[in-house]
């Protein structure tokens, strides 16, 4: 798993690059399908989405792309496209916001452990909060295809949101599953001193994750509005 995940840089020239573009969103598909995956594998994802997305902007900027890009057949594709990625913007933002609370809530569940408190408040706030996340997704919930004459940028804006969609889903799942099997130990008020300290570095493993996810996922909001602005900049050109 670990060389699936070591990030790799673009490939410079238009043609290679396009192929390496195709080929790193193929190899984030296969990541995230796998039933291994793990809060750590997202965040690792996360950062080649972000690279993979610098690649698509490269592409865009190719004068032969922005020469098909503009054609009249394809300006339909292109304006369906762009309309599609405000849905994925909306999308990443929710989920940002959603790791911000997410973050506040494991720490408050941390201050409860080292006191001593009750923690099933902290606990049903972060389930609600997860559950919250599930429901940004249905939005993005229909299949779109596109036609087998759009260009290569189409095809290739499509594939990335939605992996970018399924990366973000794939995260909310494994983030609302964490307190499945600790629930219980968790909330208990009868602590054992090992089972407490076990509790404590598992929380802060999850505060570094969801720090990491509220990280990537700035960055990909980010990079998708560079995008947008880029794609945006050749339609009018």
């Amino acid at each position: 798993m670990a060389s699936h995940l070591r990030s790799s840089s673009l490939p410079s020239s238009p043609r290679s690059n396009e192929a390496g573009v195709e080929q790193q969103l193929e190899s984030l598909k296969t990541i995230l399908s796998s039933p291994s995956v793990t809060i750590d594998t997202m965040c690792h994802c996360l950062r080649r989405l972000i690279s993979i997305y610098n690649g698509i902007e490269e592409m865009m900027c190719t004068p032969s792309n922005q020469v098909s890009l503009c054609q009249t057949l394809q300006r339909k594709a292109v304006e369906e496209e762009l309309g599609r990625s405000l849905v994925l913007l909306d999308l990443c933002n929710a989920m940002q916001e959603s790791f911000t609370d997410l973050k506040m809530t494991v720490q408050k569940l941390l201050l409860s452990l080292n006191r001593g408190d009750e923690a099933a408040a902290q606990v049903k706030a972060y389930i609600q909060l997860t559950k919250k996340a599930h429901k940004q997704f249905k939005k993005l919930c229909r299949k779109t295809t596109t036609d087998e004459k759009d260009c290569r940028v189409v095809k290739v804006l499509e594939e990335a949101r939605l992996i970018s969609t399924l990366l973000l889903e794939s995260t909310s799942y494994l983030l609302s599953m964490q307190f499945e099997m600790p629930r219980r130990s968790i909330i208990s008020k009868t602590f054992q001193k090992g089972i407490l300290m076990c509790e404590e570095e598992q929380l802060q493993a999850l505060e570094c994750s969801i720090r990491d996810l509220e990280s990537g996922a700035q960055l990909l909001f980010r990079r998708l509005i560079q995008c947008r602005v880029s794609l945006l900049n050749t339609l009018h050109s």
